[in-house]
């Protein structure tokens, strides 16, 4: 995996360790590409509030004043800001166990929101914090709609090209499967840890990048003018405290040299992938760790304290 630290402007360290493919004898580097998981959300919800900032979505807006075929009783409940923050209550009706041949069956976002993200509601709206990738499907489908752009096209449009992200791609793309780390459940003997990629769930795990990309990323959106002083005040402001959850990603608190700082802390988990981008609010410091053999997250996590620290 990779190992990327900057400190005011200066790479203190970047370090790439072992192989980003064992059976093609590929070393890892550290403009290898690695499937981020879910960045993606952080990614995404950089996206609507660009969105937000332009008067094209607002985050108090439910669901039923962007998709207008979506059920009413429950799309007049649920407010943008509780999808992106996993507050919504919206089930997750994707069941591959009941059907494996989901991971591979061609949903358009309409089709996916019809199929796994139109239950009834499993608890109030803002109630409840649950971790469901069906929040973002729906996500993906309004910003579509707002757009009238496909979502990997309205991504790149307000927030990679403008931020200058070349290497941030989605995953099922042909140049990134190419390009992109092989992930495993063991490399001794190498056992790989890869499911296939489909389009709908590109704003919930679906992009690949680099570390350099990832510090571009986080430097762009909190500490220049990207985004109003309203929006990163929202991407950065905790709505559900017991899981330090804010919108698309964490926000935690570590102890530097004494002080109490605070880190936009987004990660990722999914294969045999882990990712971690650390920044703190003030600038000062962003780091990135990838990892592509099945690393546990608390392990990263420890890990990346400690080196902050």
């Amino acid at each position: 995996g990779v190992i990327h630290l900057v400190r005011q402007d200066r790479v203190v360290f970047s370090e790439a360790f072992g192989m980003a493919d064992v059976e093609a004898g590929r070393r890892a580097s550290i403009d290898a590409l690695y499937p981020l998981a879910s960045i993606s959300k952080w990614l995404t919800c950089a996206t609507v509030l660009r969105l937000v900032d332009q008067g094209k979505l607002d985050l108090d807006a439910v669901i039923s004043d962007y998709l207008a075929a979506y059920r009413s009783d429950t799309g007049s409940k649920v407010k943008l800001k509780h999808l992106l923050s996993n507050t919504s209550g919206i089930p997750n009706l994707f069941d591959p166990k009941a059907d494996p041949g989901l991971w591979t069956k061609p949903f358009t976002s309409d089709e996916a929101i019809k199929a796994f993200c139109s239950g009834n509601l499993a608890f109030v709206p803002g109630d409840r914090f649950a971790y469901e990738f069906t929040n973002w499907i729906i996500v993906k489908g309004i910003v579509e709609t707002v757009t009238g752009k496909d979502f990997a096209e309205a991504v790149d449009m307000f927030t990679l090209a403008p931020l200058g992200l070349t290497s941030i791609v989605p995953r099922y793309s042909e140049g990134a499967r190419l390009r992109v780390a092989a992930g495993y459940a063991s490399i001794s003997p190498p056992v790989r840890k890869m499911y296939p990629q489909s389009v709908y769930t590109l704003a919930s795990g679906g992009y690949c990048g680099t570390a350099p990309d990832l510090v571009r990323a986080a430097r762009g959106v909190y500490d220049s003018a990207f985004l109003s002083i309203e929006s990163r005040d929202a991407l950065s402001a905790v709505l559900v405290p017991a899981e330090s959850y804010a919108l698309g990603g964490r926000v935690k608190s570590l102890r530097v040299a004494g002080e109490l700082h605070p880190f936009a802390w987004e990660t990722g988990r999914v294969d045999g992938y882990r990712s971690l981008l650390a920044h703190r609010l003030d600038g000062k410091v962003t780091l990135v760790v990838l990892n592509n053999t099945d690393v546990s997250q608390k392990a990263i996590d420890v890990f990346a304290e400690t080196m902050l620290a």
